[in-house]
């Protein structure tokens, strides 16, 4: 089994920045793609970004696109998304998710190629 921990959320001001780090632990394995989503209150859970574990590819939703950046290190199992500045639209539980290469070749921007995640970590951006 997999554990992924999400840490880095919290408090802050529209214009200023987080990031977020998830650590992978248990039982290891090559994955194929590590990414973020989140959920706001009321809304369904959305695609945030993604990077290819082999070749460091990267994803992001337009939403985020030019304000974050996901990057890995692969001997940590860790995985980081730095967003810069934030808005109040920002505001949700952020989740890691991992890919296994099962799932090779299939789109990083959906769900259901994750089996693996995190608890969630709150991010919220005051106006």
């Amino acid at each position: 089994q997999v554990q992924l921990v999400e840490s880095g959320g919290g408090l802050v001001q529209a214009g200023g920045s987080l990031r977020l780090s998830c650590a992978a632990s248990g039982r290891t394995f090559n994955y194929y793609a590590m990414g973020w989503f989140r959920q706001a209150p009321g809304k369904e859970r959305e695609f945030v970004a993604a990077i290819n574990w082999s070749d460091g590819s990267t994803y992001y939703a337009d939403s985020v696109k030019g304000r974050s950046t996901i990057s890995r290190v692969n001997a940590k199992n860790t995985v980081y998304l730095q967003m810069n500045t934030l808005k109040p639209e920002d505001t949700a539980v952020y989740y890691c998710a991992a890919s296994t290469l099962e799932y090779y070749s299939l789109s990083v921007y959906r769900e259901t190629i994750y089996p693996y995640w995190g608890q969630g970590t709150q991010v919220t951006v005051s106006s």
